[in-house]
């Protein structure tokens, strides 16, 4: 049986850790290279890093910051943000990220999961997938969440899965930051039709949410920010729960 990752997400906006409510309200919630170090230390399956404004400010990963963090931690690191071309993907790879996410230019330019995918490998491309409902439909958004798009999300994660991405990185824009527990009926869904992994995102509040993610929602990772920048829930205290809960991580 495949374990199950904990994966803590660190927002970045100029430089600094930031977490907000339904992707507004920000507040600072630390220094990103030294809480990569904290997460690798407590076990931490893997760390995303997503320059949440990059897209929206026209502008770059942050390079510098990647490598900074790259050089502190052991554990799989995952890129985010203002992400379009291939020399863009080469550039952080450099940086030290073994995988690379991309939301808004996909949706802009569906081709370029393709290409990266052959450029690449599947492995290294994860597609972000920020979802809201609209009156009882699932809508992809882009650029930070701003722009609602006619994309139907569970097509969209259909569509980006056949083009070649690796894995899928689903928020739900409804459940971010409120602590209610995670989206686990688009999660189950997009888990059950789809034949890559998934990885929840958006509501985590509770260790029982987590559980029910791994098993309501079938999700193959969870991904949270504030309960862990703020210390609220402990990752080594949320593996050995798990753990007794009967749900395969890795401890």
């Amino acid at each position: 049986m495949l374990t199950k990752r904990i994966i803590p997400c660190l927002d970045i906006k100029d430089g600094r850790t930031v977490k907000g409510v339904n992707f507004l309200e920000l507040r600072d919630a630390g220094d990103p290279v030294e809480l990569g170090r904290i997460y690798a230390q407590e076990g931490a399956d893997e760390l995303v890093f997503l320059d949440i404004t990059a897209t929206v400010e026209k502008r770059k990963t942050l390079v510098e910051l990647v490598t900074k963090i790259a050089k502190t931690i052991n554990i799989p690191f995952t890129v985010g943000g203002g992400i379009s071309t291939v020399d863009d993907v080469k550039a952080l790879l450099n940086a030290g990220a073994d995988k690379i996410s991309i939301n808004s230019s996909a949706v802009k330019n569906p081709s370029i999961v393709n290409e990266m995918a052959r450029e690449f490998g599947s492995q290294c491309i994860v597609v972000a997938i920020d979802t809201k409902d609209v009156d009882g439909v699932d809508l992809v958004h882009t650029h930070g969440g701003r722009r609602p798009t006619t994309l139907v999300t569970q097509r969209w994660a259909q569509e980006v899965c056949d083009r070649g991405a690796g894995e899928i990185l689903l928020t739900s824009m409804d459940h971010d930051g409120v602590k209610s527990g995670f989206a686990n009926g688009i999660t189950s869904e997009l888990s059950s039709m789809l034949s890559i992994p998934i990885i929840a995102s958006g509501g985590a509040g509770t260790m029982a949410h987590f559980k029910d993610v791994f098993t309501v929602g079938k999700a193959d990772a969870a991904l949270a920010a504030s309960i862990f920048h703020f210390k609220e829930i402990p990752i080594p205290d949320l593996k050995k729960y798990l753990h007794g809960e009967g749900v395969a991580v890795r401890l």
